[in-house]
């Protein structure tokens, strides 16, 4: 059960026009962005949510990067504990793991520098200390070349902040999720958050963290709130002014928000806003002169773009004063957001093809998904695809025209909360759409059938690095 910590209020009551928010989802569906979900509070208020089915509020979501926010958050908490201090050398932590050589650079790299994304690399290391063979990231990151004067040199760096979820590790005994609990998720009724760990059980922190959109919304909040929670000080104030203001200069300004300076793992951002993120469209924004927070999900790679929509659409619409309710606006934007929904158009419903590929298997091609052969059955709602690798079998349900969820395991990965639908593009090809509701990706399969032979081709709606896949042959 989510705790629901926030009153809900119609947009006008709280000095919002509803017309606003419905140009905001205008936008972004001109603009074919792909949001999963949003939620927009004011004056501590929920005045519009929504989720594009078939992610739902229930359901945690991915972070990556925003991740970063809660650990810097973390770090915060130990420091105001007289745990650590942000001038404490980094090394300082870690005595064995040090190398036999320690450069200047590195003997002066501190806990702030972690924070500011400053440690003096000339690029993210992340890589580099994932390959120490034993498990030890921390090996690897002190092992890492140290070529600018810490504080210096504005580099964003993962395995900074991992290396803050060690310090703190160290520190505490406890993982981030542990240290945090009681401190940061309790007060926040933030529930079932999960982290992923490295190989030595220390949580990533860069990256890893799943929860729901209140719950990045009671985060906004509480950094709104300069630490404070339902009148209790969760958070000292002096460290969420700190945290989030300019540390080190990230670019030139101008028209991206990714080069107005940089925090405590926080990105500030233009017009007086600040921000965590993470990859493919996950947002905490905070806007201290509108009162205002914005948690957003997705699976996008126009993270300007959506970025843009907030500034152009939202702050517009935003007053000091109570707005008279437009009923037409109003009744427009409850509409819209139930309508919300992410799914293919609807082309045939059916194919003559589907009673000919019953107990059919295609074994296929060599392929670099090692995929050895899909089978498709249909039945009166549902497609049913099988799909062997190596010597397993994934079996995922595509509804007809709509979602079907289950948990599945899609080729080599592990197990996922999956929704599944499928349409038919032609009477020859299929259209197999799959969402992985806790995370960002979908993936769209299209099997093209001409006689005994199949092709099929496969897109993502988001990647770390542009991938196209060679159309995949099989035979019956």
């Amino acid at each position: 059960m989510v705790v629901n910590p926030f009153p809900r209020s119609r947009p006008e009551e709280q000095g919002v026009s509803s017309g606003a928010i419905s140009n905001f989802l205008d936008a972004v569906h001109e603009k074919g962005f792909e949001l999963h979900s949003f939620m927009l509070v004011r004056h501590g208020h929920v005045i519009s949510e929504g989720w594009w089915s078939p992610y739902e509020a229930n359901l945690p979501h991915m972070m990556f990067s925003l991740s970063k926010s809660f650990t810097s958050t973390a770090i915060g908490l130990a420091a105001a504990e007289g745990l650590l201090s942000l001038t404490d050398r980094v090394v300082s932590f870690f005595p064995e793991d040090t190398p036999e050589d320690i450069s200047a650079h590195l003997a002066d790299m501190q806990v702030r520098h972690l924070l500011m994304m400053g440690s003096g690399h000339a690029q993210d290391v992340t890589d580099w200390m994932k390959k120490e063979q034993d498990g030890n990231w921390v090996i690897g990151f002190l092992a890492a070349p140290v070529e600018y004067e810490p504080g210096t040199h504005f580099v964003y760096n993962s395995a900074a902040t991992y290396m803050l979820s060690a310090i703190l590790n160290r520190v505490t005994k406890q993982s981030l999720l542990d240290y945090l609990q009681p401190r940061l998720f309790e007060p926040l009724g933030i529930e079932d958050a999960a982290w992923e760990s490295c190989p030595r059980g220390i949580h990533v922190g860069g990256w890893g963290l799943s929860i729901r959109t209140e719950d990045i919304a009671k985060f906004g909040q509480l950094y709104l709130n300069k630490g404070q929670w339902h009148g209790q000080q969760i958070l000292p104030a002096q460290w969420v002014e700190e945290a989030t203001s300019k540390h080190i200069s990230n670019g030139d300004g101008g028209e991206s928000d990714w080069a107005q300076g940089y925090g405590y793992q926080f990105w500030r951002c233009r017009q007086g806003i600040y921000r965590g993120d993470g990859a493919f469209g996950q947002y905490c924004i905070v806007m201290p002169d509108q009162d205002a927070v914005l948690a957003i999900t997705g699976g996008t790679n126009e993270l300007q773009g959506v970025l843009n929509l907030v500034w152009e659409n939202l702050l517009p619409g935003m007053n000091s004063n109570t707005l008279p309710i437009d009923e037409a606006a109003a009744s427009q934007l409850e509409a819209q957001v139930k309508q919300l929904q992410l799914r293919p158009l609807l082309q045939p419903a059916s194919s003559p093809r589907e009673e000919s590929l019953f107990s059919k298997r295609y074994s296929l091609a060599e392929n670099p998904h090692q995929w050895k052969s899909i089978s498709i059955r249909f039945e009166a709602h549902e497609a049913i695809v099988t799909i062997r690798f190596l010597s397993e079998e994934c079996l995922i349900r595509f509804g007809r025209g709509v979602w079907v969820e289950k948990e599945t395991r899609f080729s080599q990965e592990e197990v996922s909360r999956a929704a599944g639908c499928f349409t038919w593009l032609d009477a020859d090809t299929l259209e197999l759409t799959v969402r992985f509701v806790e995370k960002p990706f979908c993936q769209v399969i299209r099997c093209h059938f001409e006689g005994t032979n199949i092709v099929v081709e496969q897109a993502h709606n988001v990647a770390w690095v542009p991938v196209e896949y060679a159309p995949i042959r099989g035979v019956c």
